[in-house]
């Protein structure tokens, strides 16, 4: 039986992440990993489409990750091992029906004027509430980047209580809760300022009307301006590889084509993981299962090893809205109608948007069962950063949809297409795609023309690519408040710690939530290898020698 420090379950960002930083630590890492490709949501194919063009198949931008304090720790390591990443100074942008267009820079000067241009005044907006979030800014990113069910949990809300005091602090708190219609029309007056930044909340796999969503498009709206939109060239597997890289060359294991059924527990500790084949591998330090709740208490873990409450708060744990990818191979590159095309044509992420309302009624369409009558289109330019990803002269475009029903699709808001018994059929994947390029293609002129090949990706088929995505949701599970933040994953299992010792648990189910930043990664490795208390205390005392 090979025995290692500590084994991980999937081989998403979280558990490459937290790997790396363990092996740097000088700890024998071992990762598992059910599919034939290591990444998680990262997957890059230079086979999807055609020769020469290269796709990122599901997630594909990284301010998150860059932003990340896993990068942080990592990033030199990564770029001596050849990742390289490509910025902008135009991150985003969105595509209204009547050609109009709004956009957010990368520059504080840059918001200002852009948004005075679309309604005088929203321009010192803007600054006032950039500045304003930036004043807490600390605290802001510290609810997403720390434990919150742990010591340094306590201590953030000890440093916000000493900041503003009881009354203060609880103003404070209830900002967070805001929705994001109440703080975009509160903030701005024009509704190009609403309709560029309300398509942002569902990246956070949030609706504009849900609680927190105003504070995640503060959140949002800041990165952008600080961070911009990376992308590493040519492609995340880039980045997939180098974190492996890492483990491998401390003499860890990434090993594919595993899928682990059973987490094996020995007097309430977990001891090792056993695959389907029967071969087990012994963790001597611990077990950091990337999966899903559901996955961890119903089927990795047995009864007798879960608590009733736990085990029915699984049982309970409500998956989101589900999300559509579609893929361009193009032989040209998209050209934009209206008179911001040229601007258009730069922005590596353009929402083809009605605006607030309209992603508002897409959001209640899909949580009823519909499909949308106007989705928001999240159109991917990855070549505008990275000019790898396809032939000379040519492009492609990466569709993102996510306002598509849970489950069973119960009909058509336009009432336009056939959904039949509400299964994913390939004519009703097929049929709804075409819809989605036609309405782009009142955006982007030559889109129909310039097209050599599509690929489409339907809630099923994302599903099959990753056991996590149950029912095509990329959040791993609904972000609604009580399954948030304090509440992430399980009100009666919250946190990284699990009711099995040295057992944990990551990924986009935890906290700090979905996207690839590798929150929950970093927070276990960080906890995994903090010094007992004893010498944390000792390193602290003045003695002989230490200034």
């Amino acid at each position: 039986m090979a025995t290692y420090d500590a084994v991980f379950v999937g081989s998403g960002i979280n558990s490459l992440a937290g790997a790396a930083l363990l092996a740097r630590e000088g700890w024998s890492v071992c990762v598992l990993e059910r599919n034939d490709v290591a990444g998680g949501c990262i997957r890059t194919s230079s086979d999807l489409t055609l020769p020469g063009f290269t796709h990122e198949v599901m997630a594909s931008w990284h301010p998150l990750f860059t932003g990340s304090a896993a990068y942080a720790e990592l990033g030199d390591e990564l770029t001596r091992r050849g990742v390289e990443y490509v910025n902008t100074d135009l991150p985003t942008g969105a595509a209204f029906p009547d050609g109009s267009a709004a956009f957010v820079t990368g520059t504080l000067e840059g918001n200002v004027a852009e948004f005075d241009r679309l309604a005088p005044g929203d321009g010192a907006a803007w600054e006032r509430q950039f500045n304003a979030f930036m004043e807490n800014a600390d605290l802001a990113f510290g609810i997403l980047g720390t434990e919150l069910w742990s010591t340094a949990g306590l201590s953030l809300g000890q440093k916000a209580l000493r900041r503003f005091g009881r009354r203060g602090l609880l103003e404070f708190a209830g900002t967070t809760l805001v929705s994001c219609r109440d703080w975009v029309t509160e903030t701005f007056q024009s509704g190009a300022a609403h309709g560029v930044l309300a398509p942002w909340v569902l990246h956070t796999g949030l609706g504009p009307e849900q609680a927190t969503s105003g504070f995640m498009t503060q959140v949002i709206a800041a990165a952008l301006q600080l961070g911009g939109m990376p992308v590493p060239v040519g492609g995340g597997v880039r980045l997939v590889d180098a974190l492996a890289g890492i483990v491998t060359d401390a003499g860890g294991e990434v090993r594919l084509s595993t899928d682990v059924d059973r987490v094996l527990v020995s007097n309430g500790r977990a001891t090792g993981v056993r695959a389907a084949d029967g071969e087990i591998v012994g963790a001597t330090r611990a077990v950091i299962a990337s999966v899903t709740p559901t996955q961890l208490y119903a089927r990795l873990l047995t009864g007798s090893e879960v608590p009733p409450p736990v085990a029915d708060a699984a049982a309970r744990f409500r998956y989101g809205r589900a999300e559509m990818q579609i893929h361009l191979a193009l032989d040209e590159p998209p050209r934009w109608r209206g008179p911001e095309a040229e601007r258009l044509s730069r922005c590596p992420i353009v929402h083809v948007t009605p605006g607030l309302d309209g992603v508002s009624r897409a959001v209640n369409e899909a949580e009823r069962g519909l499909l949308p009558a106007e989705a928001t289109i999240v159109c991917g330019q990855p070549v505008a950063l990275d000019s790898s990803r396809a032939p000379e002269g040519k492009s492609i475009v990466w569709i993102q949809l996510q306002e598509l029903p849970a489950g069973q699709v119960k009909g058509d808001a336009a009432g336009e297409l056939d959904v039949g018994d509400g299964s994913w059929t390939e004519e009703l994947r097929e049929a709804y795609a075409d819809r989605i390029v036609a309405r782009l293609g009142e955006s982007i002129e030559n889109l129909s023309t310039a097209t050599l090949k599509r690929v489409v990706l339907s809630p099923v088929d994302i599903e099959a690519l990753n056991v996590n995505l149950v029912g095509g949701d990329i959040y791993g599970g609904s972000c609604a408040l009580d399954q948030n933040l304090l509440w992430r994953p399980l009100a009666s299992a919250p946190g990284h710690e699990t009711p099995v010792a040295a057992l944990w648990h990551i990924g986009a189910s935890t906290h700090p939530g979905p996207g690839l930043g590798a929150g929950s990664g970093y927070l276990v490795a960080k906890a995994l290898t903090k010094p007992p208390i004893p010498q944390r205390l000792l390193s602290r005392l003045p003695l002989p020698g230490r200034s």
